[in-house]
């Protein structure tokens, strides 16, 4: 087997390294804030020269289908498992709240890719999704009378732009003027993109190190809940499509699992509790660990 086949095969010991690496021997240095948003274009731009962007922009003129996820994504999802949440825990609850509010993360093309999914429809999704977010999250947050929550639309619109939109506009241009290296080479862009999911999540992990270990203990029980509410999300996902081709029920069951918890962090440090942070840190780890045990169980549906 290639070493890229293996590479694709075994990506989740590479994701689990990057895990495990950031807390036994994270960065020495605070890595600059655009680092991690460089990593993302790159990812992206790679999953770009996969797909044709014509293909992307007539998943996105479906509006039926589009409004349909969109809306369950951002909107039924989040208040189903607040109040199933808010049953246990409030302040849980918003946590829950604020971590499936969250849109399509901007990665979840490539994990598409790993899971052999639709990503021209994984595309889509991440691009209406990232839009609605800066009107959905505060709307949900005001009409369940939960703090006040103000986000920077311009900021985030500027993201998707150098984070989507950038990427897909170069690849496009590389594919037309070189497109005999796109064609050789174009095996190993999912591996690649293995090890630069790798440099993502030992940046992300290392920067909140301290605040994981600080007390691991009492974080079980969380990191169970985690991984039970991105679990119920692959199902939902998979589930809301079923009349869908498997390579769409894929790309929207990970849009569903995935979200941009990137987002997530940066919003709970400047406006949550600690414990909110927290929680949106360990999200990271069913986030990294659970597409292979997903991609095993796709494979036998």
């Amino acid at each position: 087997m290639k070493i890229s086949g293996l590479i694709e095969k075994h990506f989740w010991l590479i994701l689990l390294a990057g895990i495990l690496l950031g807390l036994w021997s994270p960065l020495p240095f605070k890595a600059p804030p655009v680092l991690p948003k460089i990593l993302l274009g790159m990812m992206l731009f790679l999953a770009f020269l996969k797909i044709d962007a014509l293909e992307v922009l007539e998943n996105m003129r479906n509006f039926r289908l589009m409004i349909f996820l969109a809306s369950v994504f951002m909107v039924a999802i989040p208040i189903v498992f607040y109040f199933s949440t808010r049953i246990f825990d409030a302040d849980l609850a918003v946590g829950i709240l604020l971590l499936t509010a969250m849109p399509a993360g901007v990665a979840s093309p490539v994990l598409t890719d790993l899971a052999k999914g639709n990503l021209s429809l994984s595309m889509s999704l991440v691009i209406v999704t990232q839009f609605m977010a800066p009107f959905t999250v505060p709307l949900l947050f005001w009409v369940l009378s939960i703090n006040s929550l103000s986000i920077n639309k311009l900021l985030i619109l500027k993201d998707i732009a150098i984070l989507v939109f950038l990427p897909m506009i170069i690849s496009q241009a590389v594919k037309r003027y070189l497109p005999r290296t796109i064609i050789k080479t174009q095996h190993l862009f999912t591996s690649v993109n293995v090890f630069i999911l790798f440099a993502f999540v030992y940046i992300a992990i290392s920067s909140q190190r301290n605040i994981i270990l600080n007390n691991p203990a009492s974080l079980i029980w969380k990191i169970a809940l985690l991984y039970l509410v991105f679990i119920l999300l692959h199902v939902i996902g998979y589930l809301i499509c079923i009349k869908q081709k498997k390579e769409n029920r894929i790309a929207v069951s990970i849009g569903a699992a995935y979200m941009n918890n990137g987002l997530a962090i940066v919003l709970a440090a400047s406006y949550f509790k600690p414990d909110i942070l927290v929680l949106m840190v360990l999200s990271e780890i069913p986030w990294n660990t659970l597409l292979a045990p997903f991609r095993k169980v796709i494979r036998q549906l």
